[in-house]
């Protein structure tokens, strides 16, 4: 006891936590599932690389995106595995090691919006004026949209990070979760948080709320236009892409808005709650997005070759 006390106490560490409830002996047991899902993420991201990699008729701006996508679930899961925690009960995270991994979290979880965005105006390019996909989307349009998408994250993460690292940490240095969160560090310091509020708000505002509204009104400008003229075989491809995006917009963003809410309305409900809540949104939509949008893309290409 003794021990982990000097632990938490330690000015130059964080102390990260299992599951809790659960008794020390059991986390090798919990840790079984999370592996599998580990495991799943990393295979089918790594999948599609390779796919993508491997075939020169791939290299077309749809299957960049899906890249770049896959590319994201792989940092956001090697960034939070936590199995050596439960299997090994590493439960130390040095200052430095800690905010490094809060930056990749969060730096990924916007890129993951991010692309998200970005796939969306590719789906609508792509069934909504197909002739014209190869002269919208050139090599210099995707590379700009990705330099976006890269100077979003920084914008978003770095000064997040930068306007913690200032604040003193006079609590106990114990985390809640596995992982390194802002939401779970910022409770951790004891001085005046408004400003890191107001950004983290503006954050959101800007992520969970006009992302989900602009990738809504893609898919519903893409609905109209097929379903007022488009045949029936037509309507049912975009009609599938459009709910395979909907799928990883639910995955992503109910998990995502869940974290927020509960870190920020539900401080007194079980830590068991905040876990699994972060958790989920750290492993679902990784294991998730390549059973999605390797469907999504099989179908956009089929309709592709469908219009030659």
């Amino acid at each position: 006891m003794s021990e982990v006390m000097n632990t938490i106490q330690d000015p130059f560490y964080f102390t990260v936590t299992g599951i809790p409830v659960f008794e020390e002996v059991y986390h090798i047991w919990i840790s079984i599932p999370f592996c599998c899902l580990y495991t799943v993420s990393i295979m089918g991201n790594t999948a599609i690389l390779t796919a993508i990699r491997t075939e020169p008729s791939l290299v077309q701006p749809m299957y960049l995106f899906l890249s770049t996508l896959a590319l994201t679930d792989l940092g956001l899961t090697l960034s939070t595995l936590p199995t050596g925690m439960l299997w090994f009960n590493i439960q130390k995270f040095s200052f430095e090691g800690c905010f490094a991994q809060f930056l990749f979290l969060h730096a990924f979880s916007v890129m993951e919006s991010s692309v998200l965005l970005a796939m969306s105006f590719d789906h609508y390019v792509a069934i909504y004026c197909p002739v014209h996909y190869a002269t919208i989307l050139t090599n210099s349009v995707v590379g700009r949209m990705g330099l976006s998408i890269l100077c979003r994250c920084v914008l978003a993460a770095l000064p997040s990070l930068f306007l913690l690292s200032c604040l003193p940490f006079c609590h106990s240095h114990l985390l809640s979760h596995s992982y390194c969160l802002h939401q779970d560090m910022i409770r951790l310091v004891c001085a005046d948080i408004r400003v890191n509020n107001w950004y983290a708000f503006a954050v959101v505002l800007l992520i969970i709320v006009m992302d989900p509204l602009l990738i809504v009104l893609s898919d519903t400008l893409i609905l109209k236009s097929i379903l007022g003229t488009a045949s029936w075989t037509e309507r049912l491809w975009a009609l599938n892409i459009c709910l395979c995006h909907m799928l990883a917009l639910l995955v992503l963003y109910v998990s995502m808005v869940g974290v927020s809410m509960i870190h920020r309305f539900a401080k007194h409900a079980s830590p068991l709650v905040h876990v699994i809540m972060a958790n989920i949104y750290l492993l679902v939509p990784p294991v998730m997005n390549p059973i999605l949008y390797s469907g999504v893309f099989h179908l956009i290409s089929q309709r592709s070759m469908h219009l030659r």
